[in-house]
């Protein structure tokens, strides 16, 4: 069986050097049926690697559950890649940040407050070393020695951004080499002296992370480094986009460049991204560095592949400098043909605070408790009160987080958001039914506030006084998405939330769909019950990507959650993504 390991300046495979050219490609933001057309058009670049991230909370959902089904078949998606003919690594963390859901550890991790996060840790580590037995019992047979593709296992990531725990470290290593994982074991860190001091032990590789100016940081990977390949892991080929910011994108003529100069070196490359994909669902992170920055729905990333699957300026580009060091087979794809244009008029709507009960049940609570107190923990909840004071008042919030539409006998009063830093509103006659919708838009995925708990924080209060005696309905995704046509009105024109509407089209056959939200305010969409994510009027994203494996040939159902103001209730589908400007 094939053999693979590290020589004195090269990867070897079966003794020979062996460059790797690699290209992230994460299956889980990726139409399961997609994959072997994604991880083709990899090899169609040059490329003969493929690279994914494990997200632990997406397996995980809570902590008796571990899901490899569907779009979560790791297994799958590595035979694939080994019948492509493709080498594979794997990069399951436990932590993987990746612009992902609070960087890919479970929110009921941390339902204990004294729980650890990336450091030693009785408890964390106990809960990390069942789940990399997990992954690892699907990755330990198709390593490269058993006959698959799996070639090299990184530990933890970028873990000199976060901390020097080398116990810590030591401990991954030992859960990973007990479970049967003896391919060389990798690490990432940007190449400065004190993160690839920090991020790294003994017996683990060294690679680094950057996309630009290339010989001098793998220099000084090299001074940390003096024997073995040198390997850039994530080459940063584009970039990620928030709500309310602009459209990342970077130049295909610079970053050919600094991949030729990385080639030049001698040195191996994984491509972050080389095909980005979607956060489906609601999957997606965020940022917080003093501002809240949560993340778009599409993970476009401005990478060689688009969102869609498509070869963009910046595959040719690639294409063009690997075949100046390596043989490219086949053809290139061909480039996006227009995605089907038409428009629906969408004809029911429920009215979500009419009959909340219909999409979960009411729980009491003496004070208000934040998401993660709650079990399942929503992205959604309702808080409803009783309060009696006839004069103005002033409802303050300790923290929201991250989005709180509140109301007052059904009328909006206003709507907080946490990237705003807003937590209190005035009310003119605080008398009534008070209902505050509270959405969770991301948990952050990098840096010291992993892990951090979501919904409201630190109670409320009415004119300073404490508020009690709350009711809270987490609301059931799964209800709201449908199928549900009982009592639906017809709409008449424009629409505020919280509402939920749906329609039906028809397609003569299933076809990649761009879903144009002009007009609509906030929200989630599902078509057939596939959670295509978020949308906002704050931009820069106005496309949803639906994959041509969610819609059929007949009639089609599309069911939108809109939290906002709805001024346009037609879904109008375009020819091609619209992402946003691409400049402030």
């Amino acid at each position: 069986m094939p053999d693979f390991t590290i020589g004195e300046r090269d990867f070897l495979l079966d003794g020979r050097p062996f460059r790797v050219l690699s290209g992230a490609l994460h299956y889980f933001r990726v139409h399961p049926d997609l994959w072997a057309d994604r991880i083709d058009k990899a090899r169609r670049m040059g490329l003969n690697t493929i690279e994914t991230y494990v997200p632990w909370n997406a397996h995980a959902p809570t902590p008796d559950v571990f899901d490899l089904s569907g779009g979560l078949d790791l297994g799958r998606f590595l035979r694939l890649v080994g019948e492509a003919g493709m080498k594979a690594i794997v990069r399951p963390g436990p932590f993987i940040c990746a612009e992902w859901d609070n960087g890919g550890l479970p929110a009921w991790l941390f339902r204990d407050p004294d729980v650890g996060v990336r450091r030693t840790e009785p408890r964390y580590l106990a809960a990390v070393r069942e789940y990399l037995e997990r992954v690892y019992a699907v990755v330990e047979p198709v390593q490269v020695q058993h006959g698959g593709p799996v070639i090299l296992v990184q530990i933890e990531n970028e873990y000199g951004a976060f901390g020097d725990d080398k116990t810590y470290l030591e401990a991954l290593v030992e859960y990973t080499k007990a479970a049967g994982i003896t391919v060389p074991l990798t690490t990432v860190d940007q190449p400065t002296d004190d993160m690839l001091a920090a991020g790294s032990i003994d017996g683990l590789h060294k690679t680094a992370s950057f996309g630009s100016r290339s010989a001098e940081r793998l220099a000084t990977l090299r001074r940390h480094q003096p024997t073995g390949p040198l390997m850039c892991s994530e080459f940063w080929n584009g970039w990620f986009d928030y709500w309310g910011s602009h459209h990342h994108t970077t130049s295909a003529e610079d970053a050919a460049a600094e991949l030729d100069a990385l080639l030049s070196e001698g040195a191996s490359v994984n491509f972050y991204m080389f095909h980005g994909g979607t956060n489906f669902g609601l999957t997606s992170g965020a940022n917080d560095k003093g501002v809240y920055r949560p993340t778009i729905t599409s993970y476009d990333y401005d990478a060689p592949l688009d969102e869609a699957g498509n070869p963009t300026a910046k595959y040719h580009a690639f294409r063009e400098v690997i075949a100046r060091y390596h043989d490219v087979p086949g053809v290139p794809p061909p480039a996006a043909r227009p995605a089907p244009e038409f428009t629906v008029p969408l004809g029911h709507h429920v009215p979500l605070l009419d009959s909340p009960e219909r999409w979960g049940a009411w729980q009491h609570h003496s004070t208000l408790p934040t998401f993660d107190e709650l079990t399942p923990t929503p992205h959604f909840a309702l808080l409803r009160t009783w309060i009696d004071h006839p004069g103005p008042a002033v409802l303050c919030f300790g923290e929201v987080r991250d989005r709180a539409s509140v109301f007052l006998n059904g009328q909006p009063v206003g709507v907080l958001l946490r990237e705003h830093h807003q937590r209190a509103l005035g009310i003119s006659k605080a008398v009534g039914e008070l209902v505050v919708l509270v959405e969770d838009r991301g948990r952050v995925n990098y840096g010291p506030r992993i892990g951090e708990p979501k919904g409201v924080i630190g109670g409320a209060t009415l004119d300073g006084e404490p508020m009690r005696n709350w009711d809270v309905l987490p609301l059931d995704l799964d209800a709201l998405r449908g199928p549900w046509h009982v009592d639906s009105a017809p709409l008449a024109g424009q629409v505020g939330g919280p509402v939920l509407v749906r329609d039906e089209f028809t397609l003569d056959e299933p076809a990649d769909l761009h879903l144009d939200t002009k007009g609509w305010g906030n929200g989630v969409v599902w078509v057939n019950g596939f959670c295509l994510g978020r949308y906002s009027s704050l931009g820069p994203q106005r496309t949803l990507y639906v994959p041509g494996p969610v819609v059929r040939a007949g009639v089609n159902e599309i069911v939108v959650f809109e939290t906002g103001v709805m001024t346009s209730p037609v879904a109008r589908f375009a020819p091609g993504p619209l992402l946003g400007h691409t400049e402030l």
